[in-house]
């Protein structure tokens, strides 16, 4: 969710001088919207864009997965300039239309889709036989449990004020340990972990490129096709995912990896989806609250939504529907 823009940087005379040095005037920087995180960018006469990120050390995860998701032929911004010094890194411009632009313009979402499914292929298939050193974060069970933790920590205790009793901490106890299980199930791939429309820039020839990767982790293969298909900006509905989810199957097949069949792999997806939307609901509570960001609780009624829906549609979930009914945002609010 974008922020208001942000001032022009407070940079010293060094930094200053070493943006110069490179052909960019400080003065004429144009700020570009935000996101949730606490980096500020700007767009650069030349077709380039400034970063600046709140730590040094943040630089190198960002530069690690640009360099390995561009050796693998996937598409990225190419890198110009970086300095750790300044917590600056200038890179190439390829635009600001991104896929939610050009949805909102009227394009085909099949057609659409039909472009960004590769994306997904090629993080899929760039793990196959590689060995980084040092290796992408695992996203285990570890980690996704963490993520589960913030739905009941700011969703249900911060936003609705909900104190669990034992067994309703014992009952979502065992939804997690069935996510957990399901992750665990599935191919280890690169996950891009925030793999939205606003992440997918188009240049001017419809070609999308990937942004905002730095956390990229190497975890479940359906996590990104999640993180696609139940959108924030738009609900497509049951059966035009299911629809999406097959011909991705079917895209993975014939590029020779091995895949369920279509039930097993829309579970496997699901799974992933409900993991993700619960911790998103999390997520946009802990901006609000903590971050002072209280516009994402606009956004707590789609991601709801989709949680009943995804409880609703899976006969071994639908058990945990009567413990969800009276946590919904738009009954408490």
């Amino acid at each position: 969710m974008s922020q208001s823009l942000s001032p022009l940087p407070q940079l010293s005379a060094a930094a200053e001088r070493f943006l110069r040095a490179h052909g960019v005037e400080p003065t004429v920087l144009q700020p570009i919207p935000g996101d949730a995180s606490a980096r500020r960018y700007w767009r650069a006469p030349g077709e380039s864009v400034l970063a600046q990120v709140p730590h040094a050390d943040e630089l190198l995860p960002f530069l690690r997965v640009q360099h390995r998701f561009a050796e693998a032929g996937l598409p990225v911004p190419r890198i110009l300039v970086v300095s750790l010094r300044y917590r600056l890194l200038l890179q190439e411009d390829v635009g600001s239309r991104d896929l939610k632009s050009a949805l909102d313009a009227g394009e085909s979402p099949d057609a659409i889709m039909a472009r960004v499914f590769p994306l997904l292929l090629g993080l899929a298939a760039a793990a196959q036989g590689r060995v980084l050193r040092p290796p992408f974060p695992p996203y285990d069970a570890q980690r996704l449990q963490q993520e589960l933790s913030l739905f009941p920590d700011w969703y249900l205790r911060r936003h609705l004020g909900v104190t669990l009793s034992s067994a309703e901490q014992d009952q979502i106890g065992m939804l997690f340990s069935a996510l957990l299980d399901g992750a665990r199930q599935q191919p280890s791939i690169w996950v891009h972990r925030d793999f939205h429309a606003r992440n997918l820039l188009l240049r001017p020839d419809g070609t999308p490129v990937l942004i905002d990767f730095q956390d990229a982790v190497l975890g479940p293969w359906t996590y990104d096709l999640a993180s696609l298909l139940w959108d924030r900006y738009w609900d497509w509905g049951r059966a035009r995912r299911d629809g999406w989810i097959e011909q991705y199957r079917c895209l993975l097949q014939r590029h020779g990896l091995a895949v369920p069949g279509a039930e097993a792999f829309r579970v496997q997806t699901e799974v992933m989806a409900l993991q993700r939307n619960l911790k998103i609901l999390g997520i946009f509570c802990r901006l609000a609250y903590r971050d002072g960001k209280s516009g994402y609780l606009e956004l707590l009624p789609r991601f709801w939504a989709y949680v009943e829906d995804l409880l609703a549609g899976q006969e071994a979930w639908r058990r945990f529907v009567p413990l969800f009914r009276g946590w919904s945002p738009c009954d408490r609010r």
